[in-house]
């Protein structure tokens, strides 16, 4: 079993910048694929970015070039820079990992066997 836990959210105005963490609870270089999900109110959850092991990382292109996912191997915890926040990035932010390849899509949040608990972002206009 894997713990992953979420911290950094909060309110930022448009424009403005968070970056999120997750600590994973084993060594995150052991998963194959680690990433970022969100959710909105009345929403699915989508994907918004994945990091494998290899270091190559998959964005939504509702974030490409405002979003970079990374992680430290060293303290176990992966990132989420996001810049020039939006409005439309409200939403709950999750950590997810899984040991096995994607049999679909990176993005598929039914692709993740372990889930942390999400973090909240709010961007105001």
């Amino acid at each position: 079993q894997v713990q992953l836990v979420e911290s950094g959210g909060g309110s930022v105005q448009a424009g403005g910048s968070l970056r999120l963490s997750c600590v994973v609870s084993r060594n995150i270089n052991l998963l194959y694929r680690v990433g970022w999900f969100r959710q909105a109110p009345g929403k699915e959850r989508e994907g918004v970015a994945v990091i494998v092991s290899d270091g190559s990382a998959t964005y939504a292109g509702s974030v490409m070039g405002r979003f970079t996912i990374s992680k430290d191997n060293a303290k176990n915890t992966l990132y989420l820079q996001m810049n020039s926040l939006k409005p439309e990035d409200t939403a709950m932010y999750y950590c997810a990992a899984s040991d096995g390849v994607a049999r679909f899509s990176l993005l598929r949040a039914d692709e993740y066997d372990y889930w942390g608990q999400g973090t909240q972002v709010t961007v105001s206009s």
